[in-house]
């Protein structure tokens, strides 16, 4: 049985340090050391082109690289959404160093997951998904990603994660400490099996304002429900959420508009940065979670969404027509 330093002797010895763990944490059977290899071998590099005419190039850029999973013997990989989103070209690339390029199957704003497909064989062994809704707080795990780079980690906390960008989850995961490439890296459990892919760096992983760094993870489970419509689809069935095309950010309890997104909703609507969001059809929100519940109460993606701001020392009501966000993305570029 080879011990971690031997399975990955290129490592610095950092991360073969980590790669040790790895294996204290799986044991000493057939699940431990001799499938270590395999583990991290399922998490391939990727880079990606985007559309220079896309919404995301002048937030991501047009060169994108991060991280992605293999997930089927097919040479599906699933990524997080940003690294691939928009884009023109893709390719990946395996730990042994083969490099094939792919397509892209689909999107998904409301989970931020991404698929792709490698166009010829990876001859990569798929990482089999765990149940995430079972992670406890406290639990050890493995984070993965491309080039062979891996890190013990522990579960810090399962709770809410909001983000300005009209994101909302309601139970994500966050890790602790920090790895240094968590853009679509793996977070493995105890037992080697897919809990999550890695979204963030954040600064709080408890969410108590206190430094705490880490990382947040979207949560396997919620793959299974929408892979289907994406591979069939590229995009979720459905009229999807009413999206605003407003950033917003959530400061001692006020909400304020920090961003636009130019030729969306909000700034078709007349809203302006800086501008205060004191409500939803007449409900204040408490907070920035809040705030997407009542706007997505209100009804699917094309619903006029009445929104109450303080714009120029003034109260008034602006009604948003909102639409999908997915028709506002450059979303078939190598389809």
């Amino acid at each position: 049985m080879r011990d971690g330093c031997n399975v990955f002797p290129n490592l610095p010895l950092l991360g073969r340090l980590f790669v040790l763990v790895l294996v204290a944490l799986l044991g000493s059977g057939p699940a431990g050391a001799a499938s270590l290899d395999e583990l991290v071998s399922s998490v391939v590099r990727i880079k990606t082109i985007a559309d220079p005419d896309g919404q995301t190039t002048r937030s991501l850029g047009r060169e994108r690289e991060g991280s992605g999973i293999v997930i089927d013997e097919e040479g599906l990989v699933l990524t997080i959404g940003y690294l691939m989103v928009e884009a023109l070209s893709a390719e990946l690339t395996t730990n042994a160093g083969r490099t094939v390029a792919a397509t892209i199957v689909g999107y998904d704003h409301e989970t931020g997951f991404g698929v792709l497909r490698a166009m010829q064989p990876l001859n990569v062994k798929p990482l089999p998904f765990g149940k995430s809704t079972d992670v406890k707080v406290g639990d050890p795990a493995l984070i993965a990603s491309f080039g062979g780079v891996a890190s013990a980690a522990h579960i810090a906390a399962k709770r809410e994660f909001a983000g300005s960008w009209e994101y909302l989850l309601d139970e994500a995961i966050f890790t602790a400490p920090p790895h240094p490439a968590w853009s679509g890296a793996a977070l493995i459990s105890r037992d080697g099996k897919l809990i999550g892919v890695g979204s963030l760096i954040v600064g709080d992983t408890a969410g108590t304002g206190e430094a705490t760094p880490g990382n947040m993870f979207v949560p396997i489970g919620k793959l299974p429900p929408i892979l289907g419509d994406l591979i069939a689809d590229g995009r979720v069935s459905g009229r999807g959420r009413p999206w605003l095309g407003v950033a917003a950010d959530e400061t001692t309890g006020r909400l304020t508009v920090s961003r636009l997104i130019p030729g969306g909703p909000g700034e078709k609507a007349g809203l302006r940065k800086g501008d205060e969001i004191v409500g939803v059809a007449g409900e204040a929100p408490r907070g920035l979670a809040d705030f997407y519940r009542k706007v997505w109460a209100i009804g699917p993606a094309g619903t006029s969404v009445p929104l109450d701001i303080q714009q120029g020392g003034e109260t008034k009501r602006i009604d948003v027509k909102s639409i999908n966000r997915l028709d506002n993305l450059k979303l078939k570029s190598t389809l």
